[in-house]
This record gives structure tokens, sequence and C-alpha cells, in this order.
């Protein structure tokens, strides 16, 4: 009969102690603010995507750290609509839209394309969307011209179409001149511009546009205005985010106001509006119109005549004027 050799014995795993925290850790945990949830009295388990949407957003929202930026939000885009989020600085207008087409993971909930889960199809819900990448998300030490190539053949398309296609959109984005200068030479509206380009290049089903018209001329932005919904009468969806009433009243046939994470409203511009301007409706969703404020000082009936500020003991000191200079200008 073999014996086992009580030293070889296989040691056996010791039963954790349950550590009690002590008074100083019990009062610590007491005083630790609760940690941000999305909205407990909305739905938990989200409602089915709705698969003849664009895009159907189902419970999205998402923490940072102590922060809750997106609350649990539901949104159905419908096929061949242009649709504005709108919402003021820090609403959780791009948040939401990184979340929804896949750039940024949520805290819960998430987003389907034309029924697709984006999340777990990712790569096929990317090939049906365009999303306008963000200035410091570019390439710039490549030209103009190579930016858009290099977009459309990340998709794809072979060369000769993808340089086809990137002439087309340097001549309608008014960019032909500066093709082969350098993004890192453009200006805000340039870059602006060619961002828009590399998501318009392969053609896709959805494009996701935040806030696409700030810093773009007044022409450049007519001439984008067109080729926005030239692509959506034609069944293509455009979701754009803007805090330009004016601009989204004019462009947009659907609406969602959100503000602090939260969605206020949402559907046609005129269900939204309800009869004001959409400005004005805005304001009485959002509020934080100030009657009064503290800013005394910028008074110009009461302020010194003599150049004097007030609290100084002396005047300000007056320009002299300097030796010209030799220095070229541009």
């Amino acid at each position: 009969m073999i014996k086992e050799n009580p030293m070889m014995q296989t040691p056996q795993p010791q039963q954790e102690s349950q550590s009690v925290p002590t008074g100083w850790q019990q009062e610590r945990l007491r005083r630790q603010p609760p940690q941000p949830q999305p909205n407990p009295g909305q739905i938990q388990q989200p409602a089915p995507y709705n698969a003849e949407a664009a895009m159907s957003i189902r419970g999205l929202a998402k923490v940072f750290g102590k922060k809750l930026a997106v609350n649990r939000i539901d949104l159905d885009i419908p096929v061949g609509s242009f649709y504005g989020l709108v919402g003021p600085n820090g609403a959780g207008k791009t948040t939401t839209l990184k979340m929804a087409t896949g750039l940024l993971r949520p805290t819960a909930g998430g987003a389907a394309i034309r029924g697709t889960d984006v999340w777990a199809h990712l790569n096929e819900c990317k090939r049906k969307m365009g999303v306008m990448p963000s200035s410091d998300e570019l390439f710039t030490r490549l030209t103009g011209l190579q930016t858009l190539v290099y977009a459309a053949m990340l998709r794809g398309i072979n060369r000769a179409t993808a340089k086809d296609r990137a002439t087309d959109l340097l001549a309608a984005l008014d960019l032909t001149d500066s093709a082969n200068a350098l993004v890192q030479d453009y200006s805000a509206g340039m870059t602006k511009k060619i961002a828009l380009g590399t998501a318009l290049i392969h053609s896709p089903q959805l494009l996701v546009l935040d806030e696409p018209f700030e810093a773009v001329d007044p022409v450049s932005a007519a001439n984008i205005r067109q080729i926005l919904k030239q692509y959506a009468s034609t069944g293509g969806t455009v979701i754009i985010s803007s805090h330009v009433m004016a601009l989204v009243e004019q462009l947009c046939d659907h609406v969602a106001v959100i503000s602090q994470g939260n969605i206020l409203a949402a559907g046609t511009t005129q269900e939204v509006s309800g009869g004001m301007s959409l400005e004005d409706k805005f304001l009485s969703l959002v509020g934080g119109i100030h009657s009064e404020n503290n800013l005394t000082w910028l008074n110009q009936q009461s302020a010194p005549e003599n150049g004097q500020e007030p609290g100084l003991a002396h005047p300000a000191p007056t320009a002299t004027a300097s030796p010209p200079s030799t220095r070229q200008e541009d």
C-alpha cells in the first residue's frame, strides 16, 4: 500500500478572511460621494433598435469619472433625413456622436445602423458611415490631395478612382489651388473642408458631421450646404451637431435638443419649434438667460473720461510713437 508523503501533499487553498473596515475606513466610505449613474427612473433595459432607421440609439450613456455626460438617450434618425443635434457647449453632442459611430465605447446602451449593432459589427457599420474627423485626427504632413486619396484607398477604392474623386471634391470645396499644399499649412476653415472631404469620398449611406460649418467662410459654407442637400435628396442621411440655431433651422428637417446629457425634445423641426423660431424654443427648453449681471464696470456712461481707471493712483500712460520698423511685411 502506497502511503502519501505528508510533505508532498498538495496545499489546500486557504479561505480568505473577510476584513472588516475599521472605524476610520467606515467613515471614509460613508463620506465618499456616490458614483454618477444613468437616471434610474428610465428604462434600464433599452428597447429594441429600429431597423428601419438610418441610425437608432437606445439607452446610450457615458460616465467620465464622476461626471454623467450622456444620460441613457434614445433617438431614431430616419433614412434620408437631415438631422440636427443641437445643444449648448458641453451638452454631450460630440460624446453622443462618438459613441454612436464606434469611436468611443459607451458606459451603457448602444446604436445601430439600419438595424446592425455598431459595437457588435463595428467594421460593417463603419463601411456604411462617413464620419468627419477633427483637425487633430488628420495626417497634417500629407497634402490635401494625398489626404483624400489615402482616405479613399483605406475604404478599398482603387487609386485611379480615388484620385478622380479627390479631384472632384477639391474643386467642390474650393481647395483646388491648395491641393498640393500640406494640411498643416491650411487655415482652420480649409482644414474643416478637407476633413469633410474624407467623410464624403467613399459615398457612405450615412454622414455624421460634428460642427461642419465652424470656421468656414460664407461662400464655402453655401457650397457645402448645396453638396449635403443634394446628397440627402438621393437618399443619404446627414447628422450634424451645432449650436447655431439659424443654420440648423435652415438645413434640417429633424432636430433633437440635448442639454446636460439629456434629450429635451426630438422630432421634425416644426414639431420641436412648435410655432416659435428654433432659437426661441431652444432657449425656452435649455434656459440659462441671465436677467441681470454684475458687469457694472462695462457701463460706458459711468466710465471715467480722463483715461484713469478706477483704483489707479495715476492716469494710465499714453502710447508713444515707436520708430518705423525695418521688417518686411508678408
